[in-house]
């Protein structure tokens, strides 16, 4: 661990880490910025004076969190997950809701809920939260209350990066996700299934167990559904493969697509907007490209992380338990 010399208010000291990343500052200027940026307490605080810190840094906070798409903070008083709502509360952005999320979650406290709870041998691709719905969240707050005995790190990868490696390598497929967009596919069960990555019900999909309610909420997310006796399988898209990070002008590869191909069985899946498969070929070596450029840093109890959704895309590596990392989403 390296001291940056990097700090702000009278707590905050940026340090470097041997698992970061440089990366081209996103104005596009020669400068280079660590991925994430990690900082750490420079003095003793207790968890109200952190709190207090937060809430006066956050647009500094958030200045640097739009800056590299990812900022972890370690060693700072929060032990619990009200701990971590508080800081959630202090960061000051809105609520986002999970309401049409695949990952089977529990809420814990305030705006608080687990993180995937799938089993610990399963590794999730990577992804944007809820990148497969034309509403997601802008922000995700990741916590560390139980470290994993073994593996079970977080990785990220800068969204624009990964864009830019795949236009080179596979200029053709980018073109033609560019025109059509992609589809998904997905079945929502009548009852929640913690065994999968993807196993929640469409009445926790949907924060009802009203159908009416639930075709209404589908609508308003370019759902279409179609009742089962089991469940219920939804078709959503054509949505784009790709925004324009309206923070940094960048192009990102916004979509869930390895996410969706890992799904991919009679019942859940992805393809072209116009309905045609993607080129599985294609889409692990793209998946690759994320494993080789990414950054994953070992979890410590009472970690931090905060990452701009539009900017970063997260996986999950398989573990050793305990492991209880819990989330939020924020608007």
């Amino acid at each position: 661990m390296n001291t940056v010399g990097n700090s702000f208010s009278s707590i905050f000291q940026e340090i470097q880490l041997p698992q970061q990343k440089k990366l081209s500052a996103v104005d596009r200027s020669s400068n280079q910025l660590l991925f994430p940026r990690v900082f750490v307490p420079s003095i003793d605080i207790d968890f109200q004076g952190f709190i207090s810190e937060v809430k006066s840094n956050k647009a500094l906070l958030e200045k640097y969190l739009l800056s590299c798409g990812a900022i972890l903070l370690r060693g700072f008083p929060v032990s619990t997950a009200s701990n971590f709502n508080d800081v959630v509360e202090a960061l000051g952005f809105k609520e986002f809701p999970y309401i049409g999320g695949a990952a089977s979650r529990t809420h814990v406290t305030g705006r608080i809920f687990t993180a995937n709870k799938a089993p610990p041998e399963n590794i999730i691709t990577f992804h944007h939260e809820m990148s497969n719905l034309p509403e997601y969240p802008s922000k995700l707050y990741f916590f560390c209350e139980t470290e994993p005995a073994n593996g079970g790190e977080t990785p990220i990868v800068f969204s624009n990066h990964i864009y830019q490696q795949i236009l080179k390598k596979h200029p053709d497929f980018v073109l033609k996700l560019e025109e059509l967009g992609l589809t998904y596919k997905r079945f929502l069960g009548n009852e929640d299934d913690d065994s999968k990555p993807v196993g929640r019900s469409w009445k926790s999909s949907f924060m009802t167990d009203d159908k009416s309610i639930a075709e209404e909420r589908a609508a308003k997310m370019c759902m279409k559904l179609e009742w089962m006796e089991d469940g219920v399988n939804t078709i959503t898209g054509p949505l784009p493969a790709f925004k324009v990070d309206g923070n940094t002008g960048n192009k990102t590869w916004f979509n869930a697509m390895f996410t969706a191909h890992a799904w991919k069985d009679s019942a859940n899946g992805i393809a072209y907007g116009n309905g045609t498969p993607l080129p599985s070929s294609i889409v692990d070596d793209c998946h690759k490209l994320c494993h080789q450029e990414c950054v994953a840093i070992p979890w410590e109890r009472g970690d931090v992380l905060l990452l701009d959704n539009l900017a970063v895309l997260h996986s999950r590596r398989s573990f050793q338990p305990p492991r209880r990392i819990l989330a939020s989403l924020a608007i």
